[in-house]
């Protein structure tokens, strides 16, 4: 049962505030806490360590980190463009620009920081601007088409990041720094210079140790700057970005604690003076200081997330090692860069000519990395950073030349496309965050957080990183997935409570939950929403229907081979005409509608079942379609009927539960019009028989299939398929794909695809007999599944918006029309929320 916490009131949502509800929906899945979230900015969260960016092409939704479905139900609102401005504590409410108060149980100050301008008389002057909204960055670009000359005040990380937007917008750019050196918060002398040289190379110019007294607007609309020593300077245009202040007016007028030099005083579970109210990111004084990168921003957001749950993280001392590309120059810091630890000894090297500076801090001999500073070139800078406090392996010149040993995947190879996260990316989670298994790597860099399809490859970036893997399927099951597969067949459990208690611990989580579920239904363990096995589904399954970004759902009937009847044809229209569905011709020789509520679902598969449609298992990890040419019924170039087994295949295979999903094509000859050779099994006609490639997939990484056997008869082809799916089912890791454990069968054997061959041709390990006979059981024990939920009014009451408004269709569900068919509608942003239901009803989403 769900424990109700009460109502979150997030003030501000910026990227340390959208963590932190992502961080909180994450842990309370039951939606105990009830979230608003209050933006000051027009728009919700966006990248703003991106933000240069923004000037070069990629658009505000580009840049947008607020994923999909995270703001469309009543138990998570955001209102944005309108900044909270006054806390009652005593009333625990908050009221807005707007006048709207909202209560709250918690409080979370996630309000960031403001530019900090230096008190120089004339910093207002027009021209003069800051360096930290879109909005800013709109105002800049229209300022530098007609200003020519421009200066950045500050040297710092947001300084040259200033300094690259005016450069990439054609302004002569001048860079104006008070303290001796460029970035002097994170690296020394040494590499301040070498970073100087290869920016002035870039054609900028760099004014060290100077001092800005004054601004003065001239007559033509030009700005002079004058200096404390030097001549003055006259520019087009004055970007400030000197550094941050913590904006914590909201937390001094409520009678919060602050710092004597700004900032929300907040303990190691980042909670303010009041019980009832946390501060994270930039605007909170957390063990002593305000943190500017946004790394210790998350990691606050994750602590208070996790307090908000009962848990005991806490926020310690924050790791301020950091790599950037500024201005295409590489630059790293980590550990005790300006050598602060006594008797400290630096080991320098430095190719003026190659634009690198390479310094390594160890203890006084030389035994210890301590730290160090790389400009120029920061190829190393993971691996150093996992070196800090450990002995050193090599002589401290040997480690700074050579650097330590690293895997030869390019840190720029894209591991995960649905999050957009690279080698690099996770390396940087294992070596500087600590990540040691899938799950912090996910947690950290949200890899493999959405189709799972990478995770395979992310276990081997771990594995290349040195950290020994687990092969547990999560930490409630030692077992791998395959363990795990062949101790529920051999013991004959089928419910979840039976498996977790004999061979587990806990009470499961959403990894070897739905896990289990799969494995149940691949064993032909009743229907998914039987019992016990209905909680275990994820959302597809659970509604046996594909979730879209509105919260409606697609409903895809299957279609063998693509071949449809017309009277077959005419029901699907008239059941898109009759319940408003947008409709679509899929990749896959089937129509997919899409729009249909959660309570309107039984309704529309009636329909279909009683045409003679079944489930196309579009939601499930399963069989989808096999895909077909016309081939030789048709086709004056087809050798053999690729319909027939197509729809033959599909209709063995249908229902088949899997690691992941599975897809199929039969060509009718080698022009390939089917794409077999893409497909996780793909048949291609020849003059002979049939040719059989295994192991292809679209998706993340697109791979071809490789040829398995030719010119096998139709029998041999679909026993050989028969043993395929089923030692996948049973030895396959869970989310991954047939391809992926084709090449973790190379890695075991050498040779997987002989492998495969002597375990499911020669039968090398006595099984062939057993996958045989476990594909029979399948194809006799097949049943639809939606045919099974009509039939049932248990199942059926599933199919609600509200379960305690069962007649009330969800009214956050709108559409706009585009081209005759509907769309989601994108809700404008001051619009504020789509209110539920009406005054007198409270609904309570299932």
């Amino acid at each position: 049962m769900t424990q109700h916490r009460g109502h979150l009131v997030v003030v501000g949502n910026g990227m340390v505030g959208q963590r932190l509800v992502e961080a909180v929906r994450e842990r309370d899945a039951g939606h105990g806490w009830r979230i608003t979230v209050l933006g000051e900015e027009p728009r919700p969260a966006y990248d703003r360590v991106a933000l240069t960016s923004y000037l070069t092409g990629t658009s505000a939704e580009e840049l947008s980190v607020v994923p999909e479905g995270c703001y469309t139900d009543e138990h998570c609102v955001l209102h944005v463009g309108d900044p909270a401005v006054a806390v009652d504590r005593d009333a625990k409410t908050v009221t807005t620009a707007s006048g709207r108060v909202v209560e709250y149980d918690a409080l979370v100050l996630a309000t960031g920081s403001s530019p900090f301008v230096p008190p120089i008389p004339g910093a207002d002057a027009d021209g003069c601007f800051v360096y930290r909204t879109l909005e800013d960055l709109d105002a800049i670009r229209e300022r530098a088409g007609t200003a020519g000359t421009g200066a950045v005040v500050g040297g710092g990380l947001l300084g040259l990041e200033a300094a690259n937007a005016l450069r990439s917008l054609g302004v002569a750019t001048h860079v104006v720094e008070f303290a001796p050196r460029l970035m002097p918060a994170q690296i020394d002398q040494g590499g301040g210079e070498m970073l100087r040289r290869k920016i002035e190379e870039l054609g900028l110019t760099v004014h060290t140790a100077t001092a800005t007294q004054q601004i003065e607007a001239l007559d033509d609309g030009r700005l002079r700057m004058v200096f404390a020593d030097g001549d003055p300077l006259d520019v087009g245009m004055v970007v400030f970005s000197a550094g941050i202040r913590p904006r914590d007016q909201l937390a001094r007028d409520c009678g919060l604690e602050v710092g004597e030099r700004g900032g929300i005083v907040v303990d190691e579970g980042c909670r303010t003076s009041d019980p009832n109210i946390w501060a994270i990111g930039e605007c909170a004084l957390a063990c002593g200081k305000i943190y500017g990168l946004v790394a210790p921003g998350y990691d606050m957001a994750e602590v208070v997330a996790d307090r908000l749950v009962d848990g005991d993280a806490a926020f310690t001392e924050a790791d301020m090692s950091t790599k950037l590309k500024l201005l295409g120059v590489d630059v790293a810091s980590f550990g005790d860069a300006h050598a602060a630890t006594p008797d400290a000894l630096e080991v320098v090297y430095a190719d003026p000519v190659a634009g690198v500076y390479k310094k390594l801090v160890v203890t006084d001999d030389a035994s210890t990395m301590l730290g160090g500073v790389l400009v120029g070139d920061a190829s190393a800078y993971a691996a150093l950073r996992t070196m800090v406090g450990q002995p050193l392996p090599d002589t401290p010149e040997q480690v700074l030349m050579v650097g330590p040993a690293t895997s030869s995947l390019d840190d720029a190879a894209q591991v995960c496309s649905c999050q957009n996260v690279s080698a690099g990316t996770i390396r940087a989670a294992i070596n500087d965050e600590g990540c040691c298994d899938v799950a912090s790597v996910k947690a950290c860099t949200k890899a493999g957080t959405v189709c799972g399809s990478c995770v395979p490859l992310i276990k081997t970036l771990i594995a290349q990183s040195g950290v020994e893997v687990s092969t547990a399927l999560c930490e409630h099951f030692e077992m791998s997935r395959a363990e795990l597969f062949d101790v529920i067949r051999v013991t004959g459990a089928r419910t979840f409570s039976e498996i977790i208690a004999r061979h587990g611990t806990g009470r499961g989580c959403d990894i070897c939950k739905p896990a289990v579920a799969s494995i149940l239904a691949s064993l032909d363990s009743g229907h998914i929403l039987d019992g016990e096995q209905a909680a275990l589904q994820d959302t597809n399954d659970h509604f046996l229907a594909n979730l879209q970004r509105n919260g409606t759902y697609s409903v895809v009937p299957r279609v063998p081979g693509g071949e449809l009847t017309p009277e077959k044809l005419i029901v699907i229209g008239e059941v898109a005409r009759d319940f408003g569905l947008y409709t679509k011709i899929t990749g896959g020789q089937r129509i997919d509608m899409f729009g249909a509520r959660v309570d309107q679902l039984p309704a529309i598969w009636k329909r279909l079942v009683d045409a003679g449609f079944e489930s196309g298992h579009a939601y499930g990890k399963a069989l989808r379609t096999v895909k077909s040419c016309v081939g030789s019924t048709w086709c004056r170039y087809g050798v053999q009927d690729s319909t027939s087994l197509a729809i033959m295949l599909e209709l063995r295979y249908r229902g088949l539960r899997s690691p992941h999903k599975l897809k199929s094509g039969v060509s009718g000859c080698a022009r390939e019009c089917a794409e077999a050779r893409s497909k996780d099994f793909g048949i291609i006609a020849s003059e002979n028989g049939w040719n059989l490639y295994l192991g292809g997939n679209g998706g993340f990484n697109p791979r071809h299939a490789v040829q398995f056997a030719v010119d096998l008869s139709t029998e041999d082809l679909v026993r050989t398929i028969d043993r395929f799916l089923m030692f996948y089912i049973r030895t396959a890791d869970r989310l991954q794909r047939t391809a992926a454990w084709m090449e973790a069968l190379n890695e075991e054997h050498g040779d997987g695809l002989e492998y495969l061959r002597r375990v499911i041709v020669d039968d090398e390990l006595g099984i062939c007999a057993d996958l045989d006979a476990a594909m029979q059981r399948h194809v006799e024990a097949y049943a639809d599944e939606w045919a099974a939920v009509l039939e049932d009014e248990e199942k059926l009451s599933r199919f609600v918006s509200f379960v305690n408004a069962p007649d009330v269709p969800d009214p956050s569900i709108q559409f706009v029309t585009e081209r005759d068919q509907i769309r989601p509608a994108d809700q404008s942003p001051s619009d504020g929320p789509v209110p539920i239901a009406g005054p007198e009803l409270e609904v309570v989403r299932r």
